[in-house]
C-alpha cells in the first residue's frame, strides 16, 4: 500500500479494478482543514486522462507493471502479433487497443510490452523513432523565408508536415508524443 501523499508521476496504482498512472500531482492544505491531494491520472486500461481527489493519508495498492521486449512479427487483420524473442511465445493484441501506436511501428521492430498480472495493456513507444520517408511534395526553391514546411508520408502510412529539404526516402526522427518531425535520422 502506497500513501497517496508520496505519489510521484509515473507511478501506478489500482483503485477500484481499474489501473492508473500519475501523470501529474497537486496537494492542497489549508489552515482548518485536512490536505487534499488531486492527482491527474490515465486508465492503463482504456486511456482515458482523468482527475482523481484523495484525503490526506489515504492509502491505495501499488500496480506493479511489468516490460517485456517482443518483436512485432505481423498484422493478422484485426489483432497484432509480437512475440518474446527468448521463449519464442507469441501473443496477440487487438487493433484498436494500438491506433496511435501502429502508426510508429514497422514489422521486425522490437517494442516494449507492458502487463499486469499476465494482462497485456499496451505498448510503451520510446520518444522517438526513426522512419523512412515513403513520399512527399516537391519542395519550390527560394520558398526559405520562413519555416516552410511540405507534407509527407511515411513508411508506416503515417502523414506528417517536414521542412522543404528533406526528400523521398530520407531516414527521419519522428515524436511519438504528437506524431511530428523532430530532425533527420
Amino acid at each position: 500500500m502506497i500513501i497517496v501523499n508520496d505519489l510521484k508521476p509515473g507511478t501506478t496504482f489500482e483503485k477500484d479494478k481499474n489501473i492508473f498512472i500519475v501523470i501529474n500531482i497537486s496537494h492542497n492544505k489549508t489552515a482548518m482543514r485536512q490536505m487534499i491531494v488531486k492527482l491527474k491520472v490515465r486508465n492503463l486500461r482504456s486511456g482515458v486522462i482523468n482527475e482523481i481527489s484523495f484525503t490526506g493519508g489515504e492509502k491505495v495498492e501499488q500496480a506493479m507493471i511489468e516490460k517485456k521486449v517482443m518483436q512485432y512479427l505481423y498484422d493478422e487483420g484485426d489483432a497484432i502479433v509480437f512475440m518474446d524473442s527468448e521463449t519464442f511465445e507469441q501473443v496477440e493484441i487487438n487493433k484498436e487497443r494500438l491506433e496511435w501506436e501502429m502508426k510508429f511501428m514497422k514489422e521486425s521492430d522490437n517494442v516494449v510490452i507492458s502487463m499486469y498480472e499476465e494482462e497485456i495493456l499496451g505498448v510503451i513507444l520510446p520518444d522517438k523513432v526513426e522512419l523512412r520517408i515513403k513520399e512527399c511534395e516537391v519542395g519550390v526553391k527560394g520558398d526559405t523565408a520562413t519555416s516552410a514546411t511540405k507534407n509527407a508520408t511515411l513508411e508506416t502510412g503515417l502523414d506528417i508536415r517536414v521542412p522543404l529539404f528533406i526528400t523521398e526516402g530520407e531516414m527521419v526522427l519522428i515524436s511519438t508524443a504528437d506524431g511530428k518531425y523532430s530532425g533527420r535520422a
